[in-house]
C-alpha cells in the first residue's frame, strides 16, 4: 500500500520511516468524525471571534452584500478554516501541506491552470446563452480607476472565497474522512454537503443545487488526479471573478456590487439560469462533463493515484 497521500500524478512522494502514529491519527470512522466535529467547532469559534473583533472595530453595512460585509465575512471564514487545519495538524502530526494546500504549489502551474478552466467554463456557458440571445454585455457600469479597484477587490475577494471553501470542504475533512471510509465516498458525502450549504443562498434552484454538487465533484476529481487543490482553487476563484465582475450577472442569486457592466440576462430560466445565474443554467453540466474528460485527459490516473487516501497509508508525507 503506498504511504503517498496528496501528490502530483507523477513520481509519487513518500514520508520518511514514520516513528509511532500519533492516537488522534487513528482512522476509525467514528474518530474520523469527531475529528471532524471539533474541526467545524473551532474553524467556527475563530471565525466568530475574528468577525466580532472586525464589526466592533467597523460596523457593518446596512446593505447585507456590501462590500465591506462580503470582505469581513470571507476572511474571517478564511482565517478560520486555515487556524483550524493548522491546529489540528500539529495535534495530528501532519503538515498543513498534507491537507491540499503544500505551500510549494501555491499559485504555480496548477493554479493558473485551474483559472484557465474557469474562465473558460463561465465564458463558454454564456457565449452560448449569448448566441442565443439571452445574454448582452450591456454598457461598462464602471469607469478608469475604479474599474482597476474593483477587479483588485473581486480578486482578492473570490482568491478568499476559493482558499476557503476548498479548504473547508475538500482540505482537511475531506483528508481526515477518506482514511476512514475511502476517497470517493467521502467526495461524495461532502460535495451533498456543498451543495447544501449552498441552499442558503438567496434565489438558489434545484438545478443551481445539482451544478454545485456536480462541481464540487470535479473539483474532488482534480484534487484526485493533481494531488492538491491548487488547480481547484484557480478555477473556483476565476469562475466567481468572470461570473460577477466581468459578465456582471448574478452569482447564486446575488448580483453583487461593483460589476463592469450593465449585463442584461434574460430568457428561459432553464436556459440562462434565471435570478440564480448562469450556474444555474441547463448548459452549466454539460461543461462540467466536458471538463471532467479535459481533466482526465491532461491528468491520467497513475498506479500510484489509485492507492491515494485508501485507509491503512502510512503516515503522509510532512511537507509537499
Amino acid at each position: 500500500m503506498s504511504d503517498s497521500v496528496y501528490m502530483e500524478s507523477g513520481s509519487p512522494q513518500t514520508s520518511p520511516p514514520a516513528a509511532e502514529k500519533p492516537a488522534f491519527d487513528s482512522q476509525s470512522f467514528l474518530l474520523a468524525l469527531l475529528r471532524i466535529f471539533i474541526y467545524v467547532l473551532v474553524s467556527t469559534g475563530i471565525t466568530f471571534v475574528l468577525q466580532w473583533i472586525m464589526v466592533s472595530v467597523s460596523p457593518l453595512d446596512p446593505i447585507l452584500h456590501s462590500a465591506k460585509n462580503i470582505a469581513i465575512a470571507e476572511s474571517s471564514l478564511l482565517a478560520g478554516a486555515l487556524a483550524a487545519g493548522l491546529a489540528l495538524s500539529r495535534v495530528e502530526g501532519h503538515s498543513l501541506g498534507a491537507y491540499g494546500l503544500p505551500w510549494r504549489g501555491a499559485f504555480g502551474k496548477l493554479f493558473w491552470q485551474g483559472a484557465l478552466f474557469g474562465l473558460a467554463e463561465i465564458s463558454a456557458v454564456l457565449g452560448a446563452i449569448a448566441a442565443l440571445g439571452f445574454y448582452h454585455f450591456g454598457s461598462l457600469a464602471v469607469h478608469g480607476a475604479s474599474a482597476f479597484r474593483w477587479a483588485a477587490f473581486w480578486t482578492v475577494l473570490f482568491l478568499m472565497v476559493g482558499l476557503y471553501e476548498e479548504f473547508a470542504f475538500r482540505g482537511y475533512v475531506q483528508f481526515t474522512l477518506s482514511r476512514a471510509v475511502h476517497f470517493w465516498p467521502a467526495a461524495v458525502l461532502l460535495s451533498m454537503a456543498f451543495g447544501a450549504v449552498h441552499l442558503a443562498n438567496p434565489g438558489e434552484s434545484p438545478l443551481g443545487i445539482v451544478d454545485v454538487v456536480l462541481t464540487g465533484l470535479l473539483w474532488c476529481f482534480s484534487l484526485r488526479r493533481t494531488g492538491n487543490l491548487w488547480f481547484a482553487v484557480g478555477m473556483h476563484a476565476s469562475f466567481d471573478f468572470g461570473e460577477t465582475f466581468v459578465y456582471s450577472v448574478p452569482d447564486s442569486g446575488a448580483l453583487l456590487p461593483g460589476h463592469l457592466s450593465h449585463a442584461v440576462l434574460a430568457g428561459p430560466a432553464w436556459l440562462t439560469g434565471g435570478n440564480t445565474g448562469p450556474e444555474a443554467s441547463v448548459l452549466e453540466p454539460v461543461a462540467l462533463l466536458l471538463l471532467f474528460y479535459v481533466l482526465h485527459r491532461l491528468y491520467p490516473a497513475t498506479a500510484a493515484a489509485s492507492e491515494r487516501l485508501a485507509p491503512g497509508d502510512l503516515d503522509p508525507v510532512r511537507e509537499i
